[in-house]
Protein backbone atom coordinates (compact mmCIF):
# COMPACT_ATOMS: atom_id res chain seq x y z
CA UNK A 1 0.00 0.00 0.00
CA UNK A 2 1.13 3.30 -0.94
CA UNK A 3 0.84 6.38 0.94
CA UNK A 4 0.04 9.34 -0.87
CA UNK A 5 2.32 12.46 0.96
CA UNK A 6 0.51 16.03 -0.53
CA UNK A 7 2.94 18.81 0.76
CA UNK A 8 6.07 20.56 -0.49
CA UNK A 9 9.66 20.29 -1.58
CA UNK A 10 11.96 22.92 -0.62
CA UNK A 11 15.14 23.97 -0.56
CA UNK A 12 16.19 24.76 3.11
CA UNK A 13 18.81 27.56 4.14
CA UNK A 14 19.66 26.77 7.97
CA UNK A 15 21.05 29.83 9.74
CA UNK A 16 21.60 29.33 13.74
CA UNK A 17 21.45 32.76 16.03
CA UNK A 18 24.11 31.81 19.58
CA UNK A 19 21.41 34.17 20.94
CA UNK A 20 17.73 34.27 22.39
CA UNK A 21 15.00 36.01 19.95
CA UNK A 22 13.85 37.41 23.35
CA UNK A 23 16.45 38.91 24.20
CA UNK A 24 16.98 40.80 21.03
CA UNK A 25 12.69 41.50 19.70
CA UNK A 26 11.36 44.11 22.79
CA UNK A 27 7.60 43.61 22.88
CA UNK A 28 6.95 47.19 23.46
CA UNK A 29 8.33 47.97 20.43
CA UNK A 30 7.26 45.58 17.73
CA UNK A 31 5.11 48.27 15.98
CA UNK A 32 8.56 49.50 14.67
CA UNK A 33 10.38 45.99 14.75
CA UNK A 34 13.71 46.66 12.82
CA UNK A 35 16.24 43.70 14.22
CA UNK A 36 19.25 41.71 12.69
CA UNK A 37 20.68 38.17 13.77
CA UNK A 38 24.07 37.45 13.36
CA UNK A 39 23.93 33.88 12.15
CA UNK A 40 27.67 32.66 11.55
CA UNK A 41 26.47 29.26 10.35
CA UNK A 42 24.26 28.23 7.88
CA UNK A 43 23.68 25.20 5.48
CA UNK A 44 21.96 24.92 2.76
CA UNK A 45 19.46 21.62 3.13
CA UNK A 46 16.25 19.75 1.07
CA UNK A 47 13.48 19.98 2.99
CA UNK A 48 9.99 20.48 2.47
CA UNK A 49 7.01 18.61 4.01
CA UNK A 50 6.75 16.47 1.69
CA UNK A 51 10.32 15.25 1.27
CA UNK A 52 10.87 15.27 4.72
CA UNK A 53 8.06 12.88 5.29
CA UNK A 54 8.70 10.80 2.64
CA UNK A 55 12.67 10.83 3.64
CA UNK A 56 11.59 9.27 7.24
CA UNK A 57 8.82 6.63 5.56
CA UNK A 58 11.43 5.16 3.63
CA UNK A 59 13.68 4.64 6.22
CA UNK A 60 11.16 2.95 8.40
CA UNK A 61 10.70 0.79 4.87
CA UNK A 62 7.21 2.74 4.06
CA UNK A 63 6.35 3.25 -0.20
CA UNK A 64 5.43 7.07 -0.14
CA UNK A 65 4.22 8.25 -2.89
CA UNK A 66 4.90 12.26 -3.27
CA UNK A 67 2.51 14.89 -4.97
CA UNK A 68 4.14 17.98 -5.14
CA UNK A 69 5.71 20.56 -7.42
CA UNK A 70 9.54 22.03 -7.98
CA UNK A 71 10.70 24.96 -9.96
CA UNK A 72 13.36 24.76 -12.83
CA UNK A 73 15.48 24.19 -10.47
CA UNK A 74 13.77 21.10 -8.31
CA UNK A 75 15.66 18.05 -10.72
CA UNK A 76 18.53 17.26 -7.64
CA UNK A 77 15.54 17.03 -5.72
CA UNK A 78 13.98 14.59 -7.99
CA UNK A 79 16.68 12.52 -8.23
CA UNK A 80 17.48 12.66 -4.46
CA UNK A 81 13.85 11.15 -4.05
CA UNK A 82 14.22 8.55 -6.62
CA UNK A 83 17.26 7.48 -4.90
CA UNK A 84 15.08 6.31 -2.28
CA UNK A 85 13.02 4.03 -4.23
CA UNK A 86 10.09 7.03 -3.59
CA UNK A 87 7.82 7.52 -6.77
CA UNK A 88 8.02 10.52 -8.52
CA UNK A 89 5.20 10.13 -10.64
CA UNK A 90 3.05 12.74 -9.42
CA UNK A 91 6.35 15.67 -8.68
CA UNK A 92 5.31 18.22 -11.12
CA UNK A 93 8.24 20.49 -12.97
CA UNK A 94 6.68 23.82 -13.32
CA UNK A 95 8.85 25.67 -15.60
CA UNK A 96 10.13 29.72 -15.20
CA UNK A 97 9.84 29.24 -11.21
CA UNK A 98 12.20 28.54 -8.16
CA UNK A 99 11.49 25.50 -6.27
CA UNK A 100 9.76 26.80 -2.49
CA UNK A 101 12.64 28.27 -0.37
CA UNK A 102 12.74 28.40 2.86
CA UNK A 103 15.38 30.60 5.07
CA UNK A 104 15.69 29.45 8.66
CA UNK A 105 17.07 30.84 11.96
CA UNK A 106 17.21 29.33 15.04
CA UNK A 107 18.13 30.51 18.10
CA UNK A 108 19.58 28.54 21.21
CA UNK A 109 16.30 27.46 22.53
CA UNK A 110 15.17 25.85 19.35
CA UNK A 111 13.06 29.28 18.50
CA UNK A 112 12.82 29.36 15.13
CA UNK A 113 12.17 32.62 12.56
CA UNK A 114 11.28 31.18 8.86
CA UNK A 115 11.07 33.13 5.71
CA UNK A 116 9.20 31.15 2.96
CA UNK A 117 9.22 31.57 -0.91
CA UNK A 118 6.91 29.34 -2.30
CA UNK A 119 7.59 29.62 -5.96
CA UNK A 120 6.20 26.63 -7.58
CA UNK A 121 4.18 25.48 -4.94
CA UNK A 122 1.50 28.03 -5.87
CA UNK A 123 0.87 25.79 -8.75
CA UNK A 124 0.64 22.48 -6.52
CA UNK A 125 -3.48 22.48 -7.00
CA UNK A 126 -2.27 21.71 -11.00
CA UNK A 127 -2.08 17.94 -10.04
CA UNK A 128 -5.23 16.07 -8.96
CA UNK A 129 -5.01 13.18 -6.53
CA UNK A 130 -4.65 10.14 -9.05
CA UNK A 131 -7.26 7.23 -8.98
CA UNK A 132 -4.99 4.34 -7.52
CA UNK A 133 -6.64 1.44 -5.58
CA UNK A 134 -3.26 1.07 -3.76
CA UNK A 135 -3.70 4.33 -2.40
CA UNK A 136 -5.75 3.75 1.02
CA UNK A 137 -3.93 6.47 3.34
CA UNK A 138 -2.69 9.92 2.78
CA UNK A 139 -1.63 13.26 4.31
CA UNK A 140 -2.37 16.72 3.42
CA UNK A 141 0.19 18.55 5.02
CA UNK A 142 1.58 22.39 4.06
CA UNK A 143 1.16 23.20 0.69
CA UNK A 144 0.09 25.90 -1.50
CA UNK A 145 -3.39 26.83 -0.65
CA UNK A 146 -5.71 26.25 -3.35
CA UNK A 147 -3.91 22.91 -3.08
CA UNK A 148 -4.83 22.20 0.40
CA UNK A 149 -8.10 22.53 -0.09
CA UNK A 150 -8.68 20.49 -3.47
CA UNK A 151 -6.13 17.74 -2.21
CA UNK A 152 -8.30 17.54 1.19
CA UNK A 153 -11.82 17.62 -0.84
CA UNK A 154 -10.33 15.26 -3.40
CA UNK A 155 -9.09 12.58 -0.80
CA UNK A 156 -12.30 12.57 0.69
CA UNK A 157 -14.39 12.58 -2.64
CA UNK A 158 -12.53 9.36 -2.97
CA UNK A 159 -12.84 8.14 0.45
CA UNK A 160 -9.62 7.93 0.74
CA UNK A 161 -8.47 8.41 4.87
CA UNK A 162 -6.43 11.43 5.39
CA UNK A 163 -3.78 13.22 7.85
CA UNK A 164 -4.78 16.39 8.04
CA UNK A 165 -1.52 18.49 8.73
CA UNK A 166 -1.92 22.25 8.26
CA UNK A 167 1.26 23.30 10.24
CA UNK A 168 2.67 26.75 9.33
CA UNK A 169 -0.08 26.51 6.77
CA UNK A 170 -2.90 26.97 9.26
CA UNK A 171 -2.87 30.74 9.57
CA UNK A 172 -4.14 30.94 5.49
CA UNK A 173 -7.61 29.52 6.87
CA UNK A 174 -9.80 31.08 8.35
CA UNK A 175 -12.34 29.23 10.91
CA UNK A 176 -15.40 28.03 8.19
CA UNK A 177 -12.69 26.41 6.26
CA UNK A 178 -10.63 24.98 9.09
CA UNK A 179 -13.74 23.31 10.21
CA UNK A 180 -14.45 22.25 6.47
CA UNK A 181 -10.47 20.42 6.29
CA UNK A 182 -11.93 18.80 10.01
CA UNK A 183 -14.84 17.44 8.48
CA UNK A 184 -13.50 15.93 5.38
CA UNK A 185 -10.16 14.45 7.52
CA UNK A 186 -10.11 11.03 9.41
CA UNK A 187 -7.17 12.40 11.98
CA UNK A 188 -5.87 16.03 12.83
CA UNK A 189 -2.06 16.19 13.51
CA UNK A 190 -0.73 19.88 14.92
CA UNK A 191 1.87 20.81 17.30
CA UNK A 192 0.57 22.75 20.67
CA UNK A 193 0.77 26.41 19.09
CA UNK A 194 -1.15 25.10 16.39
CA UNK A 195 -3.79 23.84 18.20
CA UNK A 196 -4.77 26.65 20.18
CA UNK A 197 -4.87 28.52 16.67
CA UNK A 198 -6.88 25.55 15.52
CA UNK A 199 -9.44 25.71 18.40
CA UNK A 200 -9.50 30.09 18.19
CA UNK A 201 -10.02 29.69 14.70
CA UNK A 202 -12.66 27.02 14.16
CA UNK A 203 -14.57 27.34 17.73
CA UNK A 204 -13.87 24.02 19.00
CA UNK A 205 -12.01 22.67 21.70
CA UNK A 206 -9.44 19.46 21.62
CA UNK A 207 -11.76 17.39 23.33
CA UNK A 208 -14.96 18.56 21.06
CA UNK A 209 -13.12 17.62 17.80
CA UNK A 210 -12.28 14.30 18.99
CA UNK A 211 -15.40 13.61 19.82
CA UNK A 212 -16.58 14.11 16.13
CA UNK A 213 -16.06 11.76 13.45
CA UNK A 214 -12.55 11.77 13.64
CA UNK A 215 -10.36 9.08 14.68
CA UNK A 216 -8.04 11.24 16.55
CA UNK A 217 -6.43 14.63 17.37
CA UNK A 218 -2.25 14.45 17.81
CA UNK A 219 -1.02 17.51 19.37
CA UNK A 220 2.92 17.09 19.67
CA UNK A 221 4.63 18.63 22.66
CA UNK A 222 8.34 18.71 21.44
CA UNK A 223 10.21 16.87 23.94
CA UNK A 224 7.56 16.76 26.54
CA UNK A 225 5.69 13.69 23.82
CA UNK A 226 2.68 14.18 22.64
CA UNK A 227 -1.33 14.08 23.81
CA UNK A 228 -3.35 11.83 21.93
CA UNK A 229 -7.44 12.97 21.65
CA UNK A 230 -10.10 10.03 21.08
CA UNK A 231 -13.37 10.51 22.12
CA UNK A 232 -12.89 12.95 24.25
CA UNK A 233 -10.15 11.30 26.03
CA UNK A 234 -6.74 12.70 26.20
CA UNK A 235 -3.80 10.43 26.85
CA UNK A 236 -0.77 11.51 27.08
CA UNK A 237 2.48 9.66 25.16
CA UNK A 238 6.05 10.86 26.86
CA UNK A 239 8.50 11.59 24.61
CA UNK A 240 12.26 10.50 24.48
CA UNK A 241 15.20 11.76 25.53
CA UNK A 242 17.58 12.72 22.50
CA UNK A 243 21.23 11.72 22.47
CA UNK A 244 21.74 15.01 21.74
CA UNK A 245 19.37 18.41 20.43
CA UNK A 246 20.93 20.17 17.49
CA UNK A 247 18.52 20.97 15.23
CA UNK A 248 14.62 20.69 15.15
CA UNK A 249 13.96 21.39 11.96
CA UNK A 250 11.76 18.84 10.51
CA UNK A 251 11.60 17.10 13.57
CA UNK A 252 7.44 17.50 13.21
CA UNK A 253 7.91 15.65 9.86
CA UNK A 254 9.38 13.05 11.03
CA UNK A 255 6.76 12.80 13.12
CA UNK A 256 3.99 12.34 11.01
CA UNK A 257 6.56 9.74 8.49
CA UNK A 258 5.68 7.56 11.65
CA UNK A 259 2.30 8.46 12.30
CA UNK A 260 1.85 7.10 8.71
CA UNK A 261 4.09 3.98 8.99
CA UNK A 262 1.83 3.17 11.29
CA UNK A 263 -1.41 3.71 10.64
CA UNK A 264 -0.30 1.77 7.36
CA UNK A 265 -0.05 -1.32 8.89
CA UNK A 266 -3.32 -0.58 10.82
CA UNK A 267 -1.15 -0.31 14.45
CA UNK A 268 -3.38 1.68 17.24
CA UNK A 269 -2.86 5.03 17.34
CA UNK A 270 -0.98 5.19 20.19
CA UNK A 271 1.60 3.12 19.10
CA UNK A 272 1.87 5.12 16.31
CA UNK A 273 2.40 8.43 17.96
CA UNK A 274 5.11 6.50 20.65
CA UNK A 275 7.18 5.55 17.39
CA UNK A 276 6.55 9.25 16.50
CA UNK A 277 8.02 10.35 20.05
CA UNK A 278 11.03 7.23 18.97
CA UNK A 279 11.87 8.73 15.31
CA UNK A 280 11.51 12.19 16.50
CA UNK A 281 14.46 12.09 19.05
CA UNK A 282 16.41 10.85 16.79
CA UNK A 283 16.08 13.73 13.70
CA UNK A 284 16.36 16.52 16.57
CA UNK A 285 20.11 14.61 17.23
CA UNK A 286 20.42 15.60 13.25
CA UNK A 287 21.40 18.90 11.34
CA UNK A 288 18.53 19.24 8.81
CA UNK A 289 15.43 17.64 7.76
CA UNK A 290 16.96 14.34 6.14
CA UNK A 291 20.22 13.17 7.11
CA UNK A 292 19.01 11.48 10.15
CA UNK A 293 19.06 7.49 10.15
CA UNK A 294 16.43 5.33 10.92
CA UNK A 295 16.97 1.69 12.09
CA UNK A 296 13.39 0.16 11.21
CA UNK A 297 14.26 -3.11 12.96
CA UNK A 298 14.95 -2.11 15.98
CA UNK A 299 12.27 1.04 16.20
CA UNK A 300 9.24 -0.87 14.92
CA UNK A 301 10.06 -4.34 17.29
Amino acid sequence: MSALICGSLAFDTITTFPGRFAQQILPEQVHILNVSFLVPTLRREFGGCAGNIAYTLSQLGGEPLVMATVGSDGHEYVKRLQSWGASTEYVRVVPDTYTAQAIIITDIDNNQITAFHPGAMQSAQLTVVPSRSDIRLAIVAPDGRDAMLEHAAQLSAAGIDFIFDPGQGLPMFDGTELRHFVEQATWVAVNDYEARMLCERSGETLESLSRSHLKGVIVTLGAQGCELWQQGVRTHVPGVSATEVLDPTGCGDAFRAALLFGLERGWPLERCVALGNRVGALKIACRGGQNHRVDASQLTA
